[in-house]
């Protein structure tokens, strides 16, 4: 092949039309660009994707695990209604029930593996021999039902 033109070629031609068997540098340029290009959009959507859990690991949250699930969901099934649910779910605190239901329950669970506790008797009675020392108890008297007090005749309260 030889370096000559065509004859019908124009004389000036642009920059980027380069001859037979030279490196087309701008081709690789643009090669190089669309693949910094794509990566950096996918970086981007990544981390805008991942955004509610990272703001409810970042502050704690109870619901941590439930806002993860909902942009994995949302990620492989691009709807986007679940991401928007776990934005919403990462920006709310909900209010901690188990804490002091597990401080109920074990409560509860000493109050019923205590021997000390009379079984029927009032809150009053029962307080009264928890708070007796152990050597001076007598044994546990069954339950009683009191009945209000008569009012005495001609009695002025």
């Amino acid at each position: 092949m030889t370096d000559q033109l065509h004859p019908l070629t124009p004389h000036h031609l642009p920059f980027y039309v380069v001859k037979p068997g030279e490196t087309d540098v701008l081709m690789i340029a643009m090669g190089i660009f669309l693949i910094a290009a794509i990566l950096g959009i996918g970086n981007v959507y990544l981390r805008l994707h991942s955004l509610p859990e990272r703001m409810a690991h970042k502050s704690q949250k109870l619901q941590f695990e439930i806002v993860a699930v909902l942009g994995l969901i949302s990620l492989f099934t691009h709807m986007h209604i679940f991401w928007i649910a776990g934005l919403l779910l990462a920006l709310i605190d909900l209010p901690d029930f188990s804490t002091p239901l597990a401080r109920i329950a074990g409560s509860v669970e000493k109050i019923a593996d205590s021997e000390d506790v009379v079984v029927g008797a009032t809150a009053d009675e029962a307080t009264a021999v928890q708070a007796t020392p152990a050597s001076h108890r007598a044994a546990p008297v069954p339950a009683r039902h009191v009945s209000a007090p008569a009012k005495e005749a001609g009695s002025h309260v």
